[in-house]
């Protein structure tokens, strides 16, 4: 997605996660690869944090994407189309691993007008390390034009 700083996933935040997601049939699916700074007490193991911004990320990124196939464009053309996190719920399962690739996948359980529910996993290997679920809502073109700036929030 263009002009995307987000810290998980925004392709224009060199210090962020940079998680790529891509259509498998109706799921998205996303492989990403955590470093050792990732860590969370223990070395071997993914912050709990973390785990969450990758749930809430690729879920967005999800409702996105299912928007624009929803209305047969090209993702990122104009107009914008946009969401916010509206609710994230996280269940984590065992401890994500550091030393392997960890498999995001979310799939599109409800799709209104205004809102998306999406459900996530992430697992490493055949292990399910977490799953979430994320309430994606729909916000205007100018929402996003609004709050983006150098992180301060634009004058109404």
């Amino acid at each position: 997605m263009p002009h995307n700083y987000c810290w998980g996933c925004g392709i224009a935040n060199p210090h962020g996660l940079h998680i790529k997601s891509s259509w498998a049939g109706d799921e998205a699916v996303c492989v990403w690869h955590p470093a050792p700074e990732h860590m969370a007490g223990p070395r071997g193991v993914l912050n709990g944090g973390i785990i969450a911004t990758i749930i809430d990320c690729h879920s967005i990124c999800t409702a996105v994407a299912d928007a624009y196939r929803a209305e047969g464009r090209r993702i990122g053309s104009e107009p914008l189309i946009w969401f916010a996190t509206g609710s994230l719920a996280v269940s984590y399962r065992r401890p994500a691993p550091l030393d392997r690739p960890l498999r995001v996948s979310a799939r599109i359980k409800e799709r209104t007008e205004r809102k998306s529910v999406v459900a996530a996993t992430v697992a490493a290997g055949d292990e399910e390390c977490a799953t979430g679920e994320v309430i994606a809502v729909r916000v205007p073109p100018e929402w996003f034009e609004r709050y983006d700036g150098a992180g301060a929030r634009r004058p109404a």
